[in-house]
């Protein structure tokens, strides 16, 4: 019989640690192939564009080393781009959306056979950032583009896929007189991006043709290589020790979990403040 008394017992667990890992999707550390052909065709952005919008997916076929992993918590992702004598400012309002969903493809529109893009959340970041290019190219090294979202991460359950979505606006709707390349790797048909000299991919997702493709869209564009960031726990591995809770009220318990107060106490066996009390 289970003493109610002594059902206030805890387990202490044993503490889980967060701990932290990096996710290289593509040859992130020494990378060799850029997008080729159109900027329609590069994710997460082109410079050379007013307004880019792009949607990345990290299906748990690139994610399964990251998703064997407890509680796991995306905080940043990393992106490598090189430059071919571009010696201009490019400034940019950014937005990006980043979020776990079952999707692991872009859907069909069955009426006119067309793509579509995917609904996104409200981004997790929003900023002002000035790309100096020409210090880039001077230092003769790539460069990398870094979302860090440290502060508001996102939970990515196993088997859900990564869906980012990232939408770059010029501030005067001109395009640049240069732009960039970013690396590719090669996993195929995973992203999709949008390109325009005047209008957001923002504003775009707000009219009654979103969520299918528009002229100067590319549907089956690469992952770019990156690099994902996160935090993880270790999983439960066993218990420190078993504590009886303190109790601080001056009842009695007998066996079957009945309280007393102490005064005129039956015959019986209590337990009193954690002591077995006999009562004759």
């Amino acid at each position: 019989m289970i003493l109610a008394a002594l059902a206030a017992m805890t387990m202490t667990a044993q503490a889980q640690d967060v701990l932290e890992g990096s996710l290289l999707v593509g040859d992130y550390d020494a990378p060799a192939t850029p997008y080729n052909g159109s900027y329609f065709d590069m994710a997460p952005t082109n410079f050379y564009l007013a307004h880019t919008g792009a949607q990345m997916l990290y299906t748990p076929a690139e994610l399964a080393d990251m998703q064997s992993k407890y509680n796991v918590k995306v905080n940043k992702l990393s992106f490598k781009f090189f430059n071919e004598n571009i010696f201009e400012d490019m400034v940019r309002n950014v937005k990006v959306s980043v979020q776990a969903v079952d999707e692991t493809a872009f859907p069909i529109n069955p009426d006119n056979n067309k793509k579509q893009f995917l609904a996104y959340d409200t981004p997790v970041l929003e900023f002002e950032e000035t790309y100096d290019m020409l210090t880039y190219y001077m230092e003769g090294e790539d460069a990398e583009l870094v979302f860090d979202f440290a502060n508001a991460p996102i939970e990515l359950p196993a088997g859900k896929t990564l869906m980012v979505t990232a939408i770059f606006d010029a501030l005067d709707d001109s395009n640049g007189e240069s732009g960039c390349y970013f690396y590719s790797s090669g996993i195929g048909s995973k992203a999709m991006v949008y390109t325009d000299n005047t209008v957001s991919f923002a504003d775009y997702a707000l009219t009654e043709n979103f969520p299918d493709v528009t002229t100067g869209t590319g549907t089956n564009v690469a992952l770019p290589v990156t690099k994902i960031d996160y935090t993880y726990t270790d999983h439960l591995t066993g218990i420190d020790e078993v504590k009886a809770a303190a109790s601080n009220d001056g009842a009695y318990y007998n066996l079957m979990g009945q309280k007393f107060d102490g005064s005129n106490l039956p015959t019986g066996i209590y337990i009193h403040q954690g002591r077995k009390i006999v009562v004759k």
